[in-house]
């Protein structure tokens, strides 16, 4: 069975979305050469990307543009990987989802989550979306977490967690950058 990832940037006062600009400008900083390949090995498993409404929005407007001339060897490497993948985008308000292997769900979400996690695959991420982690969380769907929390505190904005959120998790990975940051891998029990 394909476990359910939320991989998700978070401040140190809890927000994964700051909700001003695309919402993630606070990873900046501390997102340097050495997080960078580091971040492949934790996606190194996923073959299929889920996104809300908003990022999907903000991820098709940008990385399906890419690579371009100005591109890094890096923004071309992860333009390659986000336009090839299977992608889910969850809304209802959405009426379409025209990026490439994008599959749109609208209603029972849940049934089709868990119909796609049976079938033979890597895992599952939900990228970013922090509205649509509190889904996941409420349905039960989510199976891990790989949280890169970042040095800075926003004091507002979209928490990763809600105030409804209880999980019981375990550690299964944790490593510190130079440059502040720190990754943290859950298992929810």
């Amino acid at each position: 069975m394909r476990n359910v990832v939320a991989f998700e940037h978070m401040t140190l006062d809890g927000y994964a979305s700051s909700g001003e600009g695309l919402g993630f400008e606070f990873t900046f900083r501390a997102y340097d050469e050495e997080l960078m390949a580091y971040a492949e090995q934790i996606q190194a498993d996923f073959d299929t990307a889920v996104y809300g409404r908003e990022t999907y929005l903000g991820m098709f407007g940008f990385w399906s543009q890419h690579p371009n001339a100005d591109s890094s060897p890096y923004e071309r490497a992860h333009a390659e990987w986000v336009n090839a993948v299977d992608k889910i985008v969850c809304s209802t308000t959405l009426e379409s989802a025209d990026w490439n292997n994008t599959r749109l769900i609208g209603s029972d979400v849940a049934a089709e989550i868990d119909a796609l996690k049976r079938k033979e695959g890597g895992a599952i991420a939900i990228y970013a979306s922090p509205k649509l982690v509190h889904s996941f969380i409420d349905m039960g769907l989510i199976d891990e977490f790989r949280i890169v929390v970042h040095p800075v505190t926003l004091g507002s904005g979209t928490p990763l967690f809600h105030d409804k959120a209880k999980l019981d998790l375990d550690l299964l990975e944790s490593k510190s950058f130079g440059s502040g940051a720190v990754y943290l891998r859950y298992q929810v029990r």
